[in-house]
């Protein structure tokens, strides 16, 4: 987001839905207030004042087209990171029987479901279990 803050006057659109109010709704700032959290009172097209709306909801419409941009493109790049972690989590998954025994003995990572399970854990929990005579 924008880390300026917002002037009285200046041309700012909606970046997230609020209630009655689509994305993209134009309007111009008509009062900034706050010191920590800045909010501001925005004057529509059609003659409405909403007040109290978020710093982070809003975005100076020219900068606006590029916000969209960059949205859509970071969407993308979480969509291929996603799918692949997903892919190296289905070629290296572990059997249920793996995590037994030799598995633990061996010292070395495990990935369940995506997540890396790091070896001292295993031995940790290996040996809580020999303590407790699990």
């Amino acid at each position: 987001m924008q880390a300026r803050t917002l002037k009285r006057g200046e041309k700012v659109r909606l970046v997230s839905d609020l209630p009655g109010l689509p994305q993209g709704t134009a309007g111009k700032v008509a009062l900034a207030n706050g010191f920590t959290w800045n909010r501001y009172w925005v004057r529509l097209g059609d003659g409405r004042v909403v007040g109290h709306i978020d710093h982070d909801h809003l975005i100076r419409a020219k900068d606006y087209e590029r916000y969209l941009h960059a949205r859509e493109r970071e969407h993308n790049e979480a969509e291929i990171a996603a799918q692949q972690a997903e892919e190296q989590a289905d070629t290296a998954a572990v059997e249920p029987g793996e995590a037994s025994g030799a598995a633990l003995g061996a010292a070395t990572d495990i990935v369940v479901n995506g997540v890396t399970v790091p070896a001292y854990l295993l031995q940790r929990s290996a040996d809580a279990r020999t303590r407790l005579g699990a």
